[in-house]
């Protein structure tokens, strides 16, 4: 492959079909499928998350797949413990001489593994919240500013989320942080992507067909097994206002229409940060949606040869 590439990345916007064409195209290399979705880490929640399971059986072959279903429905994931458990199997399949695919749309997850992000478990500090909790916004961005030089906005959008940055900031600033190593990752990228018409009706499309194939049916189920509507609804899409619908919270057609809205923005927000990362240099080779599969694995095995 170019440049010795280690790892080939499938990413895309929700409804572009990255699963059939990242499947496809492990079938051809023979090889694995790591996914990049923070949901699909959870078991029975399979409508909700599109694992499109289907698509990993390719000629009556089951295409080997990772980080899906790793973890019980209500369990709290992390771009932190992701990252660790990507590190595991990456360094199985290298072990195995395979060249991975990871496919998703989670741009965070994505970046945190291809990047390299330096994550560093930070706990609690609740000697220093209830320091700073009762400080107002401009205390603390303040506080902040003293101890990190930064200008990334999204530490400082909400309280709770500028709290997180001062306590993580204290902690490196007391603890002696061990060397951080990392593996050296050389990825290709490949997107999907339509244009924003299309892509709004494929969403609602496909929104309206897991709706019949039973998506209430699985939160329901979910439910029944004693799983907290509360933690459902922190998964946040379908799972969020499915739950509003079954705790009669809201009607069915406020059901449909809110949660199609909510997956448009979404869309919207994950195409926004994945040209986020084209600024910052990393290159996506984007295909046109509306191509065949044929042509777009040609066009992903020109990409990749």
């Amino acid at each position: 492959m170019k440049n010795n590439c280690n790892i080939i990345c499938v990413l895309g916007a929700t409804a572009t079909g990255k699963t059939e064409l990242a499947a496809n195209l492990a079938y051809q290399l023979d090889t694995e499928i790591i996914s990049a979705d923070s949901r699909q880490v959870y078991k029975d929640m399979d409508i909700g998350t599109g694992k499109d399971i289907d698509d990993f059986y390719i000629k009556n072959k089951q295409i080997p797949y990772h980080l899906i279903n790793i973890l019980e429905a209500g369990e709290k994931y992390n771009v932190y413990r992701y990252q660790k458990d990507f590190l595991k199997v990456f360094a199985d399949l290298k072990n195995r001489n395979k060249v991975p695919i990871i496919v998703g749309g989670s741009g965070l997850y994505i970046e945190a593994v291809l990047g390299g992000f330096k994550l560093i478990y930070v706990p609690r500090n609740e000697i220093l919240r209830d320091e700073i909790e009762k400080k107002e916004m401009h205390e603390l961005i303040e506080i902040l500013k003293n101890i990190k030089k930064t200008h990334n906005v999204s530490d400082s959008d909400t309280k709770k989320r500028i709290i997180r940055a001062i306590e993580i900031e204290t902690y490196y600033q007391k603890n002696d942080i061990k060397d951080f190593s990392y593996p050296e990752i050389k990825a290709k990228f490949i997107g999907i992507k339509f244009d924003r018409k299309n892509r709004r009706k494929r969403i609602t499309k496909r929104l309206k067909k897991r709706l019949d194939e039973g998506m209430i049916e699985e939160v329901q189920s979910i439910l029944k097994k004693g799983i907290d509507p509360m933690d459902l609804i922190y998964y946040g899409l379908e799972y969020k206002f499915i739950t509003l619908f079954l705790l009669k919270k809201i009607s069915y057609n406020k059901m449909f229409e809110e949660l199609n809205i909510a997956i448009h923005r979404f869309a919207k927000r994950q195409m926004t940060w994945f040209r986020r990362m084209e600024k910052q240099n990393y290159k996506i080779n984007w295909i046109d949606g509306n191509l065949s599969l044929e042509k777009k694995l040609k066009i992903s095995n020109d990409i990749i040869s």
